[in-house]
């Protein structure tokens, strides 16, 4: 796992967020997270996973070497 930056910029995703991106289940991600494949830092007992780490997870391991634009979750509409 990673070490967390102090770059407020650096973007962190949840198992669930990552795994919507990457169109795979939450236990994939997992799976990737513990086997080294994809980094991740743990916020207790939650893991997180650096936006950059998917963008090149996704350009490595995508059959056409082309990593998949990561859309940013929505928030929910305010009444």
């Amino acid at each position: 796992m990673v070490r967390p930056h102090s770059d407020p910029d650096v973007r962190w995703f949840t198992v669930a967020e990552a795994a919507a991106l990457m169109k795979v289940d939450k236990a994939t991600v997992l799976r990737l997270i513990h086997s080294g494949e994809l980094p991740a830092i743990r916020v207790g007992r939650a893991m997180r996973i650096p936006e950059q780490a998917i963008r090149d997870y996704l350009k490595n391991h995508h059959p056409t070497s082309h990593a998949a634009p990561v859309e940013q979750p929505q928030d929910p509409p305010t009444a």
